[in-house]
């Protein structure tokens, strides 16, 4: 916290928001540089280091960062007047740049959009200074516009984020392309995970490529890379994250949908299998089983720790 605290302090862009990233130093000086020079890993060029979307809009942060402070306040220790000060001045930002279009989370080289996860987080980041303000009886002097905020992030997402042709969630706004980041949902609490309007999206990511969905042998792709132009181009490997998103997801709604259980922990097992000698776990696996990508993944990992977490609570240790 003490980290976040002087990012809050000495990074703030001129306009009042936060850097997407830093380096383990706290810069922010990352600029992308092409190595020409090396062939990369089996002749996969381009080899770059530094990071391109480092400048990048993805406003999904805020509601990332939110939900930490929110459960380090949780599970730490109770956050101080300072904290609470700096989280007013980030969700006042957020109040001037929630209807804007960003690169989100998968930090596409393309044009801006209104993708449906950023949407989602900016929903949790409102959520999370309510309940905080709340459970802590932190002066609020925004409190109703934070509310306005949420209320109408919500319906939008609803409305917009929805399509009622294929009864799913879609990439973004005005999209019809099915996007495996709407898995995080209910794990932030912002929908249950048996509303039909999910267990619909669930299903159709749960289908393979060539009918329209995302699993393919158990492996959770983010999105269809011929419907949907990231500015990358080229075919990727699964991702390691939204497979252990899926599960969790599913295990969640099996509480419910008693169907979902079993697929869930067969999917979870399997996945394990793709760890390499270490147990760890990179960022992509490809079709051969390979590991792709960068490795070992910080964001895999939170997301096998969660996943197992849930199977554990909901199966009471038992996987039968």
């Amino acid at each position: 916290m003490n980290f976040i605290m002087e990012r809050f302090v000495h990074s703030r862009l001129p306009d009042g928001g936060l850097p997407i990233m830093f380096t383990i130093h706290g810069g922010t000086d990352i600029p992308e540089i092409t190595l020409d020079h090396f062939e990369g890993y089996r002749g996969s060029k381009p080899v770059r280091i530094g990071n391109g979307a480092a400048f990048h809009q993805q406003f999904d942060i805020y509601g990332e960062l939110m939900d930490a402070i929110y459960l380090y306040n949780k599970y730490g220790k109770p956050v101080h007047w300072e904290i609470w000060k700096a989280v007013r001045e980030i969700l006042d930002y957020v109040l001037t740049i929630m209807h804007e279009p960003d690169m989100s989370i998968w930090e596409v080289r393309s044009n801006k959009q209104r993708y449906t996860y950023s949407q989602v987080m900016l929903w949790v980041a409102f959520d999370r200074g309510l309940r905080l303000a709340e459970k802590r009886c932190f002066p609020c002097p925004n409190r109703e516009n934070w509310m306005r905020a949420r209320d109408s992030l919500y319906e939008e997402i609803m409305e917009k984020g929805y399509d009622t042709k294929t009864q799913t969630f879609v990439q973004s706004y005005g999209s019809t392309a099915l996007d495996s980041s709407i898995l995080i949902a209910p794990l932030v609490f912002f929908i249950s995970p048996c509303d039909p309007r999910f267990t619909n999206t669930l299903d159709k990511i749960l289908l393979p490529p060539e009918k329209g969905g995302l699993t393919e042998t158990g492996l959770v792709h983010r999105y269809d890379t011929e419907l949907s132009e990231d500015g990358v181009g080229g075919k990727e490997g699964a991702f390691s994250m939204c497979t252990f998103w899926l599960v969790e997801a599913m295990i969640r709604a099996s509480v419910y949908e008693p169907k979902y259980r079993i697929r869930a922990i067969n999917l979870f097992e399997n996945m394990l299998g793709f760890s390499n000698h270490l147990c760890m776990f990179s960022e992509e696996i490809a079709r051969t089983g390979e590991q792709l990508g960068n490795t070992p993944q910080a964001f895999s990992h939170l997301a096998l720790v969660s996943a197992a977490f849930n199977i554990d609570r909901a199966t009471g240790g038992s996987r039968s």
